[in-house]
């Protein structure tokens, strides 16, 4: 055989052999074990116990108020009345604020305008990176509703490190901030050229109001059916409009509180694709107070989307409070009790990992 035929078959061997060495490199290795590790919790409903007992103390620790028992005896086994109207409601706007808390990140960065940021998505010229961010608040939002609907929910496949996700479901998530942000864009043409305060007075004003939300979740459930080329339903039937549904207080007390450690993932898992940092060093930055006000902004943020998609869970009307609005307008004390609740699951997960 010819030697050069010969060189260049052993450099074949050779580059394949080393692609087939080179799958994950030791760092890789460890950050898929960790995550691994994360995912494993996430499906945990002791976990979820734990992790919401220790967010509901430092949230009474944060105010500098009593911590009172984390449920009473009769709350362990009573259930709770809810509107199935509300709840349809709930499900449906996660990813609405997503997209609100999202846009608030981009545009914090780029100095854009909300509707900017909006015509980017609906016309699909959001660049990857933007995409990405605004998937995790998406599935933040999503995974936040899971336990107020079944606690047995979080043991689904899907509820998985948003760093594991099949593809389709990426798809599903990215459809729901795309249906929410034609929507908005839509509500908003009337402030399109006004300043960046103008607007974010506009969405502040839509947050807080709940025929919006009934028309935002509705608009979200029929771009669903259409995403998945089923036929849509009424959004909610006369028999839903006034049913009452039970629940277990246990399983939304630890829905409210596990909020948090939603957040936390969910933020992780971005700064991990972006950096290709370890979930344990993101972990001990939060803890050590060394993180970056980047990323603690970042993460405080999260922690607002996802108090925000529990808040009509609660109770619809819950949405009209002065704090259920855009990060842009809360105050320091606000964002402290985001951030007391990143750094209590923080703490929670590091003890783990």
């Amino acid at each position: 055989m010819n030697p050069n035929k010969i060189l260049v078959l052993l450099l074949f061997v050779q580059y394949f052999a080393s692609c087939d060495t080179k799958k994950e490199s030791p760092m890789e290795e460890k950050i898929k074990m960790e995550l691994t590790t994360i995912d494993s919790l996430l499906r945990s409903e002791d976990f979820s116990l734990s992790i919401a007992k220790a967010q509901d103390t430092a949230y009474y620790k944060g105010i500098g108020e009593p911590v009172p028992p984390f449920l009473t005896p009769a709350e362990d086994t009573a259930t709770i009345a809810k509107s199935a109207r509300e709840e349809k409601i709930a499900i449906n706007i996660a990813g609405f604020y997503a997209l609100e808390c999202g846009v608030g990140v981009l545009t914090s960065q780029s100095k854009e305008k909300p509707t900017d940021w909006l015509e980017k998505i609906v016309t699909e010229k959001a660049d990857s990176s933007s995409i990405l961010l605004l998937n995790r608040f998406a599935n933040a939002t999503w995974k936040t509703g899971q336990p107020f609907r079944d606690l047995k929910r979080i043991n689904r496949a899907t509820f998985t490190v948003a760093n594991f996700l099949p593809n389709e479901e990426i798809v599903k998530d990215y459809y729901q901030i795309k249906t929410a942000a034609a929507k908005l864009l839509s509500t908003m043409q009337p402030v399109k050229d006004s300043s960046l305060d103008a607007q974010m007075k506009n969405i502040r004003s839509l947050l807080h109001s709940q025929q919006y939300a009934y028309e935002m979740a509705a608009f979200m459930d029929s771009g669903y059916y259409a995403g998945q080329k089923q036929s849509i339903p009424p959004f909610v039937s006369a028999k839903e409009d006034s049913t009452i549904i039970r629940k277990p207080v246990k399983d939304q007390k630890i829905a409210t509180n596990v909020a948090g450690f939603y957040a936390l993932e969910c933020g992780i898992n971005y700064l991990v694709a972006t950096k290709k940092i370890l979930p344990s060093a993101i972990l001990h930055s939060i803890t050590n107070n060394t993180i970056s006000p980047e990323d603690k902004n970042l993460f405080s943020r999260f922690a607002n989307a996802t108090w925000k998609a529990s808040q009509p869970f609660r109770g619809l009307n819950r949405i009209e409070r002065e704090t259920f609005t855009p990060f842009y307008f809360l105050n320091d004390a606000d964002i402290e009790k985001d951030w007391v609740q990143i750094k209590s699951a923080a703490a929670k997960v590091l003890s783990v990992l």
